[in-house]
């Protein structure tokens, strides 16, 4: 299964994607909304795990222009500062929305979930 990781934190996507190639997913990151696009762009992803909140843009945003891009990629917002707001307009435009740090067992099944259940 191959992965898009975008969060402005490059410590943290950093070592998530580490965590994930460790256990077997295809994963590639950006921590640029530009360059998450231009990822996008040019590969084919299966799962998007996308910030709420980077600077310049939100993940609900991002998300909407990557659809315009792909429009069957599944997404998992992740946040570590999350309003209720965010959270009920994440819920309503992803699979999952998680709050950082993540438990690296639950965000796996979060992200089998959201492809099974969408395919």
């Amino acid at each position: 299964m191959r992965l898009l990781l975008v969060d402005d934190e490059k410590e943290f996507v950093t070592t998530l994607a580490e965590r994930l190639i460790i256990r077997g997913f295809d994963v590639e990151y950006a921590t640029k909304a530009l360059d998450a696009l231009d990822l996008v762009k040019e590969n084919h992803f299966d799962l998007v795990i996308l910030d709420m909140k980077m600077p310049g843009t939100s993940g609900l945003e991002l998300k909407d222009l990557l659809e315009k891009i792909r429009p069957n990629m599944k997404y998992i917002f992740l946040t570590g500062h999350g309003s209720e707001e965010d959270y009920s307009a994440g819920l309503q435009q992803a699979t999952h929305y998680l709050v950082k740090p993540v438990n690296i067992s639950i965000l796996i099944n979060k992200i089998n979930e959201a492809v099974n259940i969408h395919e």
